[in-house]
Formats: structure tokens, sequence, C-alpha cells
């Protein structure tokens, strides 16, 4: 740390060299998290003992992944040395997994990352934090989650200016975490899940209203422009009430038909999709016809809520791990208020049976966690949950990539490991496709070429 502080002195007085402030970027990612991830601008070549290269085909033994420039380069068939590939042996970074099985890097489709909770929090302890607190609080959880192989997370919620600094910090390396596609917030109704609850109207006065709390129509449309204006890449609504909203509202539809198609409307004119918070089958229908591109939760689905998926082509993000999650926390957790403790009690039984409608209906399903409910970093039990209501290992892990990716409209960017897609991968000692469990103890993790985790 004194070299560090060294370095920080004499860039304020001398203007150091941009040389020294990248080994100053580097040794603070080594003290803060032990290791430094390798340059991107080496070609790397990865020996894979087995390759889902793309997850509901057959996997490939012995296969050759050519990585360059932060992008797959080539994939071959053997373990090809330099000299097959036409390298110099000086020019490449050669990664041994021959006895390991390589998948591409996982999409988490539902988180919040500057959150996390806590049954032994203090109740009103946010009344004593800054933004700053959250921004730090994301650090861990965003190394953790990327350490668990979930390369991607689409983040549903978070304040715009943490969000948008995460962003830059993990994209310009100076701290570990996952690519984030954020939503800044939600658009919610007055009074709905999303609105702030439970505090007197002095101190609900002092807090202030949030840009996307919005009534009517025309006050939704005004919600979506400054939620895009605060550089959010896709619009979250909350079509009902939520589990953890502190109100006796119940979880059936709060926003009306109307104000979710102008919320769909005014989010497609200016290039963003939606994610609808829904869990009582009227709500969720309602946002489905209203042309929403993805369904989080949909804890209580029905035949007409599968025709319509079907007939939208709309996704659902099941989320099973928090339904678990919380209904654990009420053996441990003294402190939650009563509203919330009826909803976990009503909701949490049902998830399960409203996934196995959805398999039964051959809907499409795209991997979600809602980690912040759950502990950042175990993102991964919600594969084990998928299989366990029904759902085979290798249609589990395309929901965690092709179709993730799919929604998140970058299918030819993430989820596979063919050539042009971007290189993130990661790796686990034993085949998950036989017991899916594995996917919690991910042995190697690259994102965008660098190798972030090797053991």
């Amino acid at each position: 740390m004194l070299v560090i502080y060294a370095l920080y002195v004499k860039q304020r007085h001398n203007q150091i060299t941009l040389h020294a402030m990248k080994h100053l970027i580097t040794l603070l990612v080594i003290t803060l998290f032990g290791f430094a991830p390798t340059l991107q601008g080496q070609t790397k070549v990865i020996h894979a003992g087995t390759l889902l290269a793309v997850p509901g085909s057959a996997p490939k033994t012995q296969q050759t992944i050519v990585v360059e420039n932060q992008k797959i380069k080539q994939v071959y068939d053997g373990y090809l040395n330099a000299l097959e590939l036409g390298l110099e042996s000086t020019e490449i970074t050669l990664i041994d997994l021959k006895d390991k099985f390589v998948m591409p890097g996982f999409i988490d489709m539902h988180t919040h990352i500057t959150s996390e909770r806590d049954p032994n929090a203090i109740s009103h302890l946010w009344t004593t934090l800054e933004e700053a607190d959250a921004a730090y609080n994301a650090i861990p959880y965003a190394k953790k989650t990327l350490m668990a192989g979930f390369t991607t997370i689409r983040n549903l919620g978070g304040d715009p200016h943490i969000m948008n600094a995460l962003k830059r910090a993990i994209n310009n390396q100076l701290i570990v975490g996952p690519s984030i596609v954020a939503s800044n917030g939600a658009v919610s109704a007055t009074g709905g899940h999303g609105d702030f609850h439970g505090y007197n109207d002095a101190i609900l006065e002092m807090v202030g209203q949030d840009v996307s709390i919005c009534d009517g129509s025309d006050d939704c449309t005004r919600a979506v422009r400054a939620l895009v204006k605060s550089g959010a890449d896709v619009i979250k609504i909350t079509a009902t009430g939520g589990v953890l909203s502190n109100t006796a509202a119940g979880v059936g539809q709060q926003l009306t038909d109307q104000e979710m198609k102008a919320i769909v409307t005014t989010a497609a004119s200016l290039g963003r999709k939606v994610a609808a918070h829904a869990h009582e089958a009227q709500g969720v229908n309602a946002a489905l016809r209203a042309g929403v591109h993805s369904i989080e939760h949909g804890s209580y689905l029905n035949d007409e809520s599968i025709r319509l998926f079907k007939q939208t082509g709309a996704y659902l993000v099941p989320t099973l791990l928090a339904g678990v999650s919380v209904y654990e926390e009420l053996s441990v957790n003294p402190n939650i208020p009563p509203a919330i403790i009826e909803k976990i009690k009503q909701v949490a039984p049902v998830v399960e049976a409203s996934f196995k409608k959805a398999l039964k209906g051959n809907i499409n399903i795209a991997f979600g966690t809602d980690s912040g409910v759950s502990r950042h970093g175990a993102n991964a039990r919600e594969f084990e949950l998928m299989v366990l209501y029904g759902m085979d290992q290798n249609s589990a892990i395309k929901t965690a990539t092709i179709n993730a990716a799919t929604l998140l409209g970058k299918e030819n960017v993430i989820g596979k490991i063919t050539p042009g897609m971007q290189a993130d991968m990661v790796a686990t000692d034993t085949s998950p496709l036989q017991d899916i469990s594995v996917l919690k103890d991910i042995t190697f993790v690259m994102k965008l070429g660098s190798v972030y985790k090797n053991k």
C-alpha cells in the first residue's frame, strides 16, 4: 500500500507518465483482488478437454480455441500447437484445460448488484448511508458474480449514478466484475411495487419522488424517457405488486393496460426492450399483451399466459432462487414486516408449479436469479432448481447462454464459443451434464479474452 500511495502522491504533484499510471492500476488490482487479469492483446490458445460450444447441442472432446483481441478467432478439432496454428510459440499464451469441461460464460438476466439482503441488518441502516456506500458494496458483489462464472448480467434496478459509474469502472478494468446491462431503476405506479413505502410523509418528502414513478399513460411515457436519459440499457416495469415491498397491496396488477402499452411503445421508439416484474396471471397477461420482452418471476402462470408467451415470443425469467431464498429467510429473520411475511407465504409455494407449467408449455425461458435477494456468487444454485423442477441439464445451461443472449439482443456477441463471438468462457472440473451442481464450483473464468480465474 505504501508503494501505491507513493505513486499517487507523485502523480498528484509531478504528473507521472502514462506507463506509471498503468502500473498503479495494476498494483491496485493485485492489492484489492489478489491477481491481475492477463493482457488482452495476447493471442491465447486454449486446449479444452470437453467443449460445450453451443449449449443445447452435444459437447465435443479435445478442442483447441484460439482467442485474439477479446474475441474467439477459431475453434479446431484436436490439440493444436503453435506451429500447426501458423504461430510462433512466443506469440501465444497456452492455457491447458485438457481436464476441464468448457462452456460459454453465463448470463444472469435478473440481478441487483448494489445490494444484498441481510437478516442481521439494522432495519433503518439506509438512513445513515450515502450513494457511495452502495457503490462500494457493489465491488465485492461484482467480483463474486464474475468468479461464479457469470460474465454478463442484466441489473434490473439500481440508482443510475451508481450503475453508470460501476459499468465504467468494470469496463476500464479498475474493478473486477461482469459486463452489465442496466435498467437504472423501474417504471412503477405511485404506491406500487418499486415506490417507497412504510415511512411518514415528512420522510417521504425529504427522500423525494423517483423519476420513474408514474400515473397515467403520458406520465409513464415521461418516466421511460427519463430512464433512457439516465443511461438505461433496458426498461424494467413493475406490472404487479412485489413480495418485498413493505405494503399490504398483494401481488396483483398495478400498472394499467394503457400505461404498459405506452411504456412499451415509448421504449421501442428509443431502442429499448422492456422487462416486466409480474407475479399474478392477470398482470403477467396484461404485460404480455402490451408487448414486453420478458416476464420476471411469473409466479402464477395460467393457460392464457402460456398462449401469450408463445404468440409473442417473450421470455420467462423465473428467478426460482428468489422464492426459495425469501422462504428460507423466514426462519432466520425476525424483523421481516408482517405485510412481506404474508406475501412470502403466499408466493413462494406456487413458484415450482408455475415453472413446471412453463416447461410443459415449451415457452422461451432465460436464466435469472434476482441475486441481491439471494447471495451474490451463489447464482448457480438457480441451475440446480431448474433441474430439480424438471429441466434437463443442457437446456438449463442454454437458458443462461444462448437464450439469455437472444433476449438481450446480443446473440451474435455472447452465449456461444464460435468464431467471431466475444471471448467469454468458463470451465468446471467435471461435466455439468452429469451433475448440474458442479456449476457451483467454477474453476476457470475468461471475460473478453482476459483470464480472471484459473485453478
